[in-house]
């Protein structure tokens, strides 16, 4: 990014809120601080962000709601903070369209590797109004969707964007460029460069659970993007 990324950090803490601040800041990004979704929901009317960092634990509006709506809204890179123990709120945040999450406590150095690999994600080519005719290679049918692989977004038939992650579009082209092959989880965190991901939660299963209800003509029967049982997921583009 050629600007101060913009950060906010949301967490009703305000130890945690002031210690962050400070080392981010140190760090050259651009921080703001919100106790609560009414605050955050504040900054962004104000100015966008270019990443949040969401505390799960909140009183009143918690942590997974804020995510579910703002992911709702907006395809902003989504670090969520959790408990060390509760495997729960990692499952549920990735479900709720967060993208990475770090466990309290945790080290500050680690949450800037985290976040710039999330910016690097998130920081995508602006495609034009008037799109130009279609190339070969260029965009890849996944069942009622397609998959722009130069300007990194899915679009449907009509050539109307649908919303998508960094992270999501990453996942996606590697099964784009590995069709009709069984991949492993291991191999497809290897191929989407997200070997920060932490295997234990098989988040990778959670990620695909969200594309399948983008791009399957019905998700409850996958036929693009199946299961291969003891191995991982492979992508279809032959009956």
């Amino acid at each position: 990014m050629t600007e101060t990324a913009q950060i906010i950090v949301i967490d009703d803490e305000v130890e945690l809120r002031a210690m962050v601040a400070e080392y981010l800041t140190g760090q050259g990004f651009a921080v703001r601080l919100a106790a609560g979704g009414a605050e955050l929901d504040a900054h962004l009317a104000e100015r966008p962000a270019d990443l949040l960092i969401l505390d799960v634990n909140m009183p009143g509006e918690d942590g997974l709601a804020i995510a579910r709506r703002v992911r709702a809204a907006s395809t902003v890179p989504i670090l969520m903070l959790t408990a060390a123990s509760d495997v729960v709120d990692k499952v549920v945040g990735l479900e709720m369209g967060a993208d990475d999450y770090l466990t309290k406590p945790f080290d500050l150095r680690e949450m800037r590797a985290r976040m710039r690999s999330l910016l690097r994600r998130a920081t995508a080519p602006v495609p034009e109004a008037a799109q130009p005719l279609e190339e070969p290679g260029r965009f890849v049918r996944f069942g009622r969707v397609r998959l722009d692989l130069h300007a990194r977004r899915l679009v449907d038939d009509n050539d109307q964007p649908q919303p998508l992650t960094a992270m999501e579009f990453d996942l996606l082209e590697a099964f784009a460029r590995h069709p009709n092959r069984a991949l492993s989880r291991d191999r497809l965190l290897d191929l989407a460069h997200s070997r920060d991901w932490e295997a234990f939660d098989r988040s990778i299963d959670i990620r695909v659970a969200r594309l399948r209800r983008k791009v399957e003509p019905d998700p409850t029967k996958p036929s693009v993007i199946k299961t291969v049982h003891g191995v991982g997921y492979i992508f279809v583009t032959r009956p």
